[in-house]
């Protein structure tokens, strides 16, 4: 799986793309269909209680599927959204089975 990351307002960090790298295994290893993931890390400044948003969009057959969150950390907002995408794709998972059989 091909993986790209995009920072606005921010810097790029190894640390967020080693931690999303290795929630995004997890994913590959139990959905081996996904081809590519772009992940969007953006700070937003006027955001007192929040403001730490991860966007995640996943390429694989069909439609591409994406999920975001906005939370105090971006540790919290990649949690949040990695849990979005598994039911995202939980339900084209029954669906690419049920075409196939």
């Amino acid at each position: 799986m091909n993986t790209v990351f995009e920072y606005k307002g921010i810097e790029a960090s190894k640390y967020l793309e080693a931690f999303t790298a290795k929630k995004l295994l997890k994913l590959t290893k139990k959905y081996a269909f996904i081809i590519r993931a772009d992940i969007f890390f953006n700070k937003e400044r006027n955001n007192v209680k929040k403001g730490n948003i991860c966007g995640i969009r996943l390429s694989l057959p069909g439609p591409r599927i994406y999920a975001s969150s906005d939370e105090k950390s971006f540790e919290n907002a990649i949690n949040n959204t990695i849990g979005d995408l598994k039911d995202q794709l939980n339900k084209r998972k029954v669906k690419l089975y049920k075409n196939l059989g």
